[in-house]
């Protein structure tokens, strides 16, 4: 970039110039990357400020939670709830909504977030990051977890932050996906990357091998295929990268191509997937679509799944265009021939 855009600067422009999004939009990004500024400091802190390990308690997926679990969760919403731009909030962490207390205004939207996604990578100093999403509440008179209930194609902002080597921001809003770095010294996020694309053929996949033995059928052709490299039916190479943050795998996608799979596997059959819709596998599928990019659960477009509970798991494969239209015909041909 031959000149610095701050993201406020930018989402001015959005606002003003573009009319893609509101001035209560603006201002709610604006506090959630304020957030994630926050978030950043105290992952960089690491040992230094007492917020490495558990917290020797467990959120409602029933997972053990780190310290900088609840340090995420508490700093989005203490940041937002009292900014007149939101209703209610809905956490990865927390069994129920967050409605913004009465003594404070509520605005028109809901906000949703995974406030440290691949925090089993925090003592190793490896990179997390923060998702959230944004929905428009529907018209009437209080709020309630129903209103949550959006099929991801509804969502008018998404975006992740990751906490690495550079603290990143990806923000679309509908008008492709644009990159933000932290700059330290200023103290705000400034604009790197615009209109990112992801090539619709790539070399390169990521998924946990160790759970093969539980995948399906689909699941298992795909990959089989992608490790017998050039002598297999794809003529063709492929590299495998797995980093247990879905966070950094996506951000590699949207910034060199690839594919990522959470699918589906016997462990827990009566699940439909490990991530979570509304937290994870939405605000992503929008990303990796907006820059080219597709999601798919394996049978249909993800972003076209109607949510039937706040915490409802998914299968998600996603990245690549090509690589994930493979993907989701070898389940069709699957189901056609069962």
């Amino acid at each position: 970039m031959t000149r610095k855009i701050s993201l406020t600067r930018y989402l001015v422009e959005e606002q003003r110039i573009d009319g893609a999004i509101p001035a209560d939009l603006r201002l709610l990004l604006e506090v959630v990357a304020r957030a994630c500024k926050g978030i950043s400091l105290a992952v960089n802190k690491g040992a230094l400020g007492g917020v490495m390990g558990s917290a020797e308690s467990e959120n409602v997926q029933g997972e053990i939670q780190k310290k900088l679990d609840i340090i995420a969760n508490e700093v989005l919403i203490e940041a937002n709830e009292w900014g007149g731009h939101l209703a209610a909030m809905a956490s990865e962490e927390m069994e129920g909504i967050y409605v913004v207390p009465h003594r404070y205004p509520q605005g028109e939207y809901l906000l949703l977030f995974d406030p440290l996604d691949g925090s089993s990578n925090i003592d190793v100093n490896v990179s997390i990051g923060t998702i959230f999403s944004v929905l428009r509440k529907p018209e009437g008179s209080g709020v309630s977890e129903q209103d949550f209930l959006q099929a991801g194609c509804k969502q008018v902002a998404a975006g992740y932050c990751v906490y690495g080597p550079q603290t990143t921001l990806v923000l679309t809003v509908g008008d492709g996906v644009s990159l933000f770095t932290l700059d330290r010294e200023q103290g705000s996020f400034v604009l790197t990357h615009e209109k990112m694309q992801i090539p619709a053929d790539t070399r390169e996949f990521a998924i946990n091998m160790s759970n093969m033995r539980h995948w399906d059928a689909p699941v298992k052709r795909y990959v089989d295929e992608c490790l017998a490299g050039r002598d297999g039916p794809r003529g063709k190479d492929f590299n495998m990268r797995w980093i247990a943050s879905m966070v950094a795998d996506v951000h590699r996608i949207l910034t060199r191509g690839g594919v990522f799979l959470y699918p589906w596997d016997k462990r827990e059959p009566e699940k439909a997937g490990k991530l979570r819709l509304m937290y994870e596998a939405n605000p992503m599928a929008w990303l990796i679509e907006q820059a080219g990019g597709a999601a798919s659960n394996g049978h249909q477009r993800i972003l076209e799944l109607q949510p039937t509970k706040l915490h409802e798991r998914v299968s998600v494969a996603l990245g690549s265009r090509n690589e994930v239209d493979r993907i989701t015909r070898y389940h069709h041909e699957a189901k056609a021939a069962s």
